[in-house]
């Protein structure tokens, strides 16, 4: 709703989002009214468009996938005689947190799902090769509208259902080298698409080194753990970084965070109400932080994270998922 927006915009110093999902034309149409847009819709579609996201990556010679452009059922035998099967078959626009990629060992399976899958306007379909990754990276970076960009320690993400489960900060055993790879990857790409706010850039570690898996132009799940564990939180970098104020300081506090989603489970039916789980988990551990987004139950949907910064990295872990595991009822002390 342009009208909406227009509204929005009234008075506003800047204009930035919680997620990509914006009409690019709505905000286009703002920016020639005069309303600082930020990130600008010409880096956002690198956030909201996987194809736009891969053919800039390519250009500028950043590491990614082998991939391809689907433009047909008919086209996938081709395709994946090019990447091997298994692949990973994606939809252009729309997907999140696992939804619109699928791992396919076939044509057949792929034609299937590409026959039963309406598509979003303007969304496209590609293919690129199934990643025989170590384990998943996140590189989060701060960049200012003047060039001002930070990094923050790179992180190890865990996967449950293509959505994060748990992240490590920063990444255990993760040599300097790859480290410091990940973060000029992330500080590159937000320079070449000229970003402004939050970048988190989503990595495959592999025996070669690192791809570029997605990109996200907003404060990320991946980042939640420095609202309790860095000395500048990603939500406040971003707002720095939108209205052009000096960058904080992205540095731990502690030698290890772990944050761990709380996620819906697939039966809600007897869940104690979250504040109720919220009393019992902070009586029980009084150092956890937890992050309740009063979101209704519903299966598969976040409601919320917990947060624990210590020394410890098994004890920091096995308190963050009991935590997590009470509020989704898997136990009940």
């Amino acid at each position: 709703d342009l009208d909406a927006l227009r509204r929005l915009a009234e008075g506003a110093t800047v204009i930035t989002f919680d997620h990509e999902h914006v009409p690019p034309e709505h905000l286009r149409a703002l920016e020639a009214e005069g309303v600082a847009v930020r990130p600008g819709p010409s880096a956002l579609v690198h956030a909201q468009d996987k194809i736009a996201m891969r053919e800039a990556l390519d250009r500028a010679g950043l590491p990614s996938p082998a991939w391809c452009h689907v433009a047909s059922a008919d086209a996938i035998d081709a395709v994946g005689a090019a990447l091997g099967w298994p692949l990973v078959l994606k939809v252009s626009r729309g997907g999140y947190d696992g939804r619109g990629v699928w791992v396919v060992g076939d044509a057949d399976e792929a034609r299937r799902i590409m026959g039963q899958t309406p598509l979003v306007p303007g969304a496209r379909w590609l293919a690129e090769e199934r990643v025989p990754f170590t384990r998943e990276l996140a590189a989060q970076v701060a960049r200012s509208p003047h060039g001002q960009a930070v990094a923050y320690p790179v992180v190890r993400t865990v996967q449950v259902d293509g959505m994060c489960s748990e992240v490590v900060s920063p990444c255990p055993d993760l040599d300097d080298e790859r480290a410091l790879q990940a973060q000029r990857i992330a500080l590159e790409i937000a320079r070449v698409l000229d970003v402004t706010g939050m970048l988190a850039v989503e990595l495959f570690d592999t025996a070669d080194g690192v791809l570029v898996n997605e990109l996200a132009m907003r404060p990320h799940n991946s980042g939640h753990w420095t609202i309790d564990g860095a000395v500048t939180s990603q939500f406040e970098n971003h707002l720095r970084a939108v209205l052009d104020l000096p960058l904080g300081d992205p540095s731990a506090t502690a030698a290890w965070s772990v944050m761990v989603n709380i996620v819906g489970p697939r039966d809600v039916a007897g869940l104690p109400p979250l504040q109720e789980a919220f009393r019992h988990v902070l009586a029980r551990d009084p150092g956890l932080k937890v992050h309740l987004y009063g979101k209704e139950i519903r299966p598969g949907r976040k409601l919320g994270h917990v947060t624990v910064v210590g020394d410890n990295l098994p004890d920091l872990l096995a308190r963050a998922h009991h935590a997590a595991d009470y509020f989704t009822g898997v136990i009940d002390d």
